[in-house]
C-alpha cells in the first residue's frame, strides 16, 4: 500500500536561500521547456529530452539529473492539455528523485541544490515516525514551499494488510444535511459544519468587497482555516466509520460520487436551492471517501462502491422506486407500502443492499 507523507524541512539561513533559489531556476527552467515544447508541438519526454536537454543544462545551470525532472514534470503537465502553453510558478514544486534526494534515516535529507549537496534536518511527527520506519521511500518526491516554509511531499510503501472474509455491510450515505448515514442508524450531523461553513462565507464576501492587501492575505488565511478545518471533520468521520466496520467485521459500501459536482439525481439535486449547491460543491466528498478508502486497507475492511441511482428514491422495505417517496430532505415515506423512514438512513440501507449484490457477485465470478 502507498501512503503520502508531508514531511518539514528545517534548512538553517544559507541553506534556505540555496533551496530558494535552486526552486526559481528550476521553474523558469520548466517555462522554458515549455515554451519549446509548445512551439514545436512536441510533449513527449524523450523527444522534449532529444529537443532542449544541452540547452537546458548551459543555460540554467541544473545538474543533468534536476534537467531530466523537469523536462519530465513539463511533459506530465501536458498531459492534461496541449491546447494552451504551460507555465510554471516560481515556487512550483521542485521534482526529486533518488539520484538527487537522499535520506539519513528519518533525521536529515540530502537535497541537490544548484550549489550542491546539502543536507537538512527533518522534522517527523511521531505518526509518521511510527508509520515510516524501516519502510521503503519510492520514486520521486515532491519540494515544496508553503508559507516561506519547506516540505517534502513523500510516497513510501507500507505492507499491504490482507482483506478479511465478511458477508456483512455497513452502507453508508453521504450527504449535506448528514454528511453521513450508515445502515446502523448512527448519523454524523452537518449542522456545525454547515454552520461555520456559512459564516466563513459571509466573512469572505466582507473580505472580497473590501478589496485591499490586509483583505486579501486574510482571505488567503480563511481558506486555509477552513480546508484544515475539512480535512480534520473528515479525519474523524472516516475513522469512526472503519473502525466500526472493523469491529463488526464488516465492508464498507459507498456510492461512487465521482460526478457529485454534476448535481445528479442523489439528494434531488436538479432542484436543490443555490446554497445548498454551494454547500454540495464546497464539501470534499472525494477526500472524505479517500481516508474511508486508505483507512480501510490498513485496517483490512473491503470497500465496495455501488451504482448511486435512485438510492435516495427507493423503498427499503418493498423496493418501490418514485420521487414522490422523498418528501423532505429528512422524511421518506413509500408512496407504496407506507413505510415510513429517516431519508438517509433508507438511503444507507439501499446503498448495502446493492453493497451485497457486489459482494455476492464478486463470490461467483
Amino acid at each position: 500500500m502507498l501512503l503520502t507523507a508531508k514531511i518539514k524541512i528545517v534548512p538553517d539561513a544559507e541553506q534556505h536561500q540555496y533551496l530558494v533559489e535552486t526552486m526559481h531556476c528550476f521553474n523558469k527552467a520548466c517555462n522554458r521547456i515549455s515554451e519549446i515544447a509548445f512551439q514545436n508541438k512536441t510533449f513527449s519526454k524523450v523527444k522534449i529530452q532529444k529537443l532542449c536537454y544541452y540547452e537546458i543544462r548551459n543555460e540554467f545551470k541544473l545538474s543533468a539529473q534536476l534537467v531530466i525532472r523537469a523536462i519530465a514534470k513539463v511533459a506530465e503537465a501536458y498531459k492534461v492539455s496541449k491546447k494552451t502553453k504551460c507555465t510554471f510558478r516560481s515556487t512550483g514544486a521542485v521534482v526529486y528523485d533518488q539520484r538527487v534526494l537522499s535520506f539519513k534515516g528519518l533525521e536529515s535529507a540530502s537535497i541537490s541544490t544548484l550549489y550542491g549537496r546539502i543536507n537538512v534536518p527533518m522534522v517527523v511527527s511521531p505518526y509518521h515516525q511510527k508509520v515510516m520506519k524501516g519502510q521503503k521511500i519510492r520514486g520521486q518526491a515532491d519540494l515544496i514551499f508553503v508559507d516561506s516554509k519547506f516540505y517534502l511531499m513523500l510516497v513510501f510503501e507500507t505492507p499491504d494488510t490482507l482483506l478479511k472474509e465478511t458477508e456483512k455491510v455497513l452502507g453508508i450515505d453521504l450527504g449535506i444535511a448528514n454528511i453521513a448515514v450508515d445502515s446502523d442508524q448512527q448519523i454524523f450531523s452537518g449542522k456545525k459544519i454547515n454552520r461555520l461553513r456559512k459564516r466563513y462565507a459571509r466573512i469572505r464576501k466582507k473580505l472580497q468587497a473590501k478589496g485591499t492587501k490586509s483583505a486579501k492575505r486574510k482571505l488567503k488565511q480563511r481558506s486555509k482555516k477552513e480546508k484544515r478545518m475539512v480535512k480534520d471533520m473528515n479525519h474523524q468521520m472516516s475513522k469512526k466509520i472503519v473502525e466500526k466496520a472493523s469491529r463488526h467485521c464488516s465492508a464498507i459500501a459507498l456510492e461512487d460520487l465521482k460526478n457529485i459536482s454534476k448535481l445528479k439525481e442523489k439528494k434531488n439535486r436538479k432542484t436543490v436551492s443555490k446554497s445548498q449547491r454551494t454547500l454540495l460543491s464546497n464539501w470534499s466528498f472525494y477526500q472524505l471517501r479517500q481516508f474511508i478508502e486508505y483507512k480501510s486497507q490498513k485496517a483490512g475492511v473491503p470497500v465496495l462502491f455501488v451504482d448511486p441511482s435512485y438510492t435516495s428514491q427507493t423503498c427499503s422495505e418493498c423496493g418501490h422506486t418514485d420521487k414522490e417517496n422523498r418528501k423532505s430532505q429528512s422524511e421518506f415515506i413509500c408512496t407504496s407500502c407506507g413505510y415510513v423512514a429517516h431519508a438517509d438512513y433508507n438511503a444507507s440501507l439501499n446503498i448495502r443492499e446493492k453493497g451485497y449484490r457486489q459482494l455476492a457477485e464478486r463470490r461467483s465470478a
